[in-house]
């Protein structure tokens, strides 16, 4: 894992060098420069709790908003205290390719890695 982003973190989610650049591509890619990386945890998956991670235009009440070199990460309220600590990172190797969070908060979690407790 690439060293995160140094950030005083208001949600305390930190984003990796190689998360907010894989970020900033994607949005590059797409066009927009209106969108930001949402990270939100939901009821579900076999452990009970799972992971969201998505691109949102919008601000909602009570999100925390922290600014990685131009790549803003937004946690809702409800989803502060699951995430705290987390780490987001990027891996791009023949084994696995996509996003990945480090959660110091989870417990435990499903065989397939999407969920957690």
């Amino acid at each position: 894992m690439t060293d995160a982003i140094d950030t005083a973190a208001a949600h305390g989610v930190k984003l990796t060098d190689g998360a907010a650049e894989k970020v900033r591509a994607l949005l590059t890619r797409e066009g927009r420069e209106d969108l930001r990386l949402r990270v939100a945890v939901q009821p579900g998956g076999c452990s009970g709790l799972i992971y969201q991670l998505f691109f949102d235009e919008r601000y909602l009440d009570n999100d925390t908003v922290v600014d990685f070199d131009g790549v803003e990460v937004i946690v809702d309220k409800m989803s502060v205290p699951y995430l705290d600590g987390a780490t987001i990172d990027f891996e791009d190797t023949i084994e696995k390719q996509g996003f990945t969070i480090d959660n110091p908060n989870a417990q435990g979690s499903c065989a397939c890695g999407d969920s957690f407790s």
